[in-house]
């Protein structure tokens, strides 16, 4: 049985994950397309938690006898991983749009002189 300190304290950091993740929300300091994996994250931590037999039953199911709350962090850990990942895809995108962006500011940048050069030899006649 998982004991009630071990519960305790992590019902205690998951209200707080939670509460950070709402107050960056409130000050725009994260977006919203971002705060869904975190609040996901926090509600299925704060489960875990308060639902002591759940995590019995997840500990049971992935064969850990000895201490059911390492269950606790196998899911943080877990849900680390997705949240690398998902981040990891997200900066991938990004980069492509990067460069692709330095692209055509380059091609845009070449333009406008050649526009000029134009321009200016046109002036001289």
């Amino acid at each position: 049985m998982t004991p009630l300190r071990v519960s305790i304290i992590g019902a205690i950091a998951a209200f707080i994950m939670l509460g950070v993740i709402f107050e960056l929300i409130r000050r725009r300091h994260l977006r919203e397309r971002y705060a869904l994996i975190w609040v996901v994250t926090g509600l299925a931590l704060l489960t875990l938690a308060l639902w002591r037999e759940s995590l019995n039953t997840l500990a049971g199911w992935a064969g850990v006898k000895t201490y059911p709350p390492s269950i606790f962090f196998a899911a943080i850990l877990f849900f680390m991983l997705v949240l690398v990942l998902h981040f990891s895809i997200v900066l991938s995108r990004l980069t492509d749009q990067n460069v692709t962006l330095a692209q055509k500011l380059a091609l845009l940048e070449t333009r406008l002189r050649e526009r000029e050069q134009a321009d200016s030899s046109g002036d001289d006649d």
